[in-house]
């Protein structure tokens, strides 16, 4: 991204060729392949697994990872616009999209060995297998220092137990970073991570959630009973699991965020659409103050939302040089793109009245899609809580 002198209303933002290359690129795939399957599998609910599949082909599974573990190899901008373009079609692939991409790859090149990176990344990144993510409990949420889950050193093995819930893409996963307690005395600081090989024994999926949307993502409870898991598939070392799921989510915000912003730019799209074309009293909706108003706050937080996008994913890359964190700026995108989505979404609904309420128009499904973005990876009240304390200086 570059900077190029504009009107008088002062510089604008330019993407790179490369850039708008493959913003187009994912764009293309978008509207041509999820697009026509997005309500089907709404409905349905099943795991988009063939469409998945096609996007690790197209390299879309791991775009920040090196092409030598299985990824493309680019940088976070490039994540941020192919799964802005991919939520725009469909959110539901945007999200299997950004935990493969965001918290499985992401923790294991950040903190995996070479031996885990050969094994668990590059079938990952490469989007031949599915990776997934699990810190929650039934009974821990944002306050990860209550989980009950257990793992116990015995020789080589550790010994897990334990039922973790909320796990999206969990139904398909082929591995999962797993949190667990090995020190619950020490409560954050005694968890640790752990690389979940979901074909061993001892591993069984709990019930799958019935949610209000991005439905064919797929989520559901994982249940781990004397669960074996090898040493070397221990991610870092002990006590370390907490640094690493704060330090993994910062990426993830970064991902919610660019879901939230494709759900809002699909839902202004077609209100803009809508109120060009709907007549009531003799002309355009869109002449109406009611609606125009509308129109304008919901173009007005896109394009913040945009920036703040963009200004998380420089911080995110300058960080792969100067390893400073960038949480600040991810729980500031997260918070306000997620909101807008909400905003948007909302908006859209009442722009298009009755049909805005009918499953004929993709705008329930946005407004169903939104909702999530404000509550996983960190709900709106902890944004406010880590931009806060961050800001006052409490740690």
């Amino acid at each position: 991204m570059v900077i190029t002198e504009g009107s008088n209303a002062g510089p604008n933002l330019t993407l790179t060729s490369e850039h708008e290359m493959i913003r187009q690129a994912a764009r293309d795939f978008a509207q041509n392949e999820l697009v026509p399957i997005a309500t089907e599998f709404d409905e349905s609910g099943d795991f988009p697994i063939n469409s998945i599949r096609k996007m690790g082909e197209m390299g879309f599974m791991g775009i920040e990872i090196p092409e030598e573990y299985g990824g493309a190899g680019l940088d976070t901008l490039s994540y941020v616009l192919a799964l802005e373009e991919i939520c725009k079609a469909d959110a539901a692939h945007g999200t299997i999209m950004s935990v493969n991409n965001s918290l499985f790859c992401h923790a294991i090149y950040r903190f995996g060995t070479e031996e885990q990176k050969a094994k668990f990344l590059l079938p990952v990144a490469s989007g031949k297998c599915v990776g997934a993510y699990s810190l929650t409990e039934p009974m821990s949420g944002s306050d990860a220092a209550t989980m009950r889950s257990r793992a116990v050193l015995e020789g080589d093995e550790y010994v897990l137990n334990g039922r973790k819930s909320w796990v999206s893409s969990a139904p398909y996963a082929d591995y999962i970073i797993v949190f667990s307690m090995t020190d619950p005395e020490k409560m954050h600081r005694g968890i640790t991570a752990f690389i979940v090989e979901t074909d061993q024994p001892g591993f069984s999926r709990g019930k799958t959630e019935p949610k209000l949307g991005i439905r064919a993502s797929g989520t559901s409870e994982i249940l781990l009973e004397n669960y074996r898991c090898p040493v070397e598939n221990r991610l870092s070392d002990e006590g370390q699991g907490f640094k690493i799921a704060m330090v993994v989510l910062d990426a993830g915000r970064i991902g919610i965020a660019s879901q939230a912003l494709g759900i809002a730019e699909a839902a202004y799209e077609a209100s803009i659409e809508y109120a060009r074309q709907r007549e009531a009293f003799g002309q355009k909706i869109g002449e109406f103050q009611g609606i125009s108003f509308k129109l304008a706050d919901m173009k007005t937080r896109i394009e913040a939302s945009r920036l703040l996008i963009y200004q998380a994913a420089l911080a995110k890359e300058k960080s792969k040089v100067t390893g400073a964190r960038y949480t600040l700026e991810a729980s500031m995108a997260k918070l306000y793109a997620s909101e807008t989505a909400m905003f948007c979404a909302h908006a859209a609904v009442q722009i298009h009245g009755g049909m805005g309420y009918s499953k004929e128009l993709p705008i329930e499904r946005y407004f169903r899609d939104a909702k999530i973005t404000e509550i996983y990876e960190g709900t709106s009240e902890i944004q406010r809580l880590v931009i806060s304390r961050l800001e006052l200086g409490l740690r």
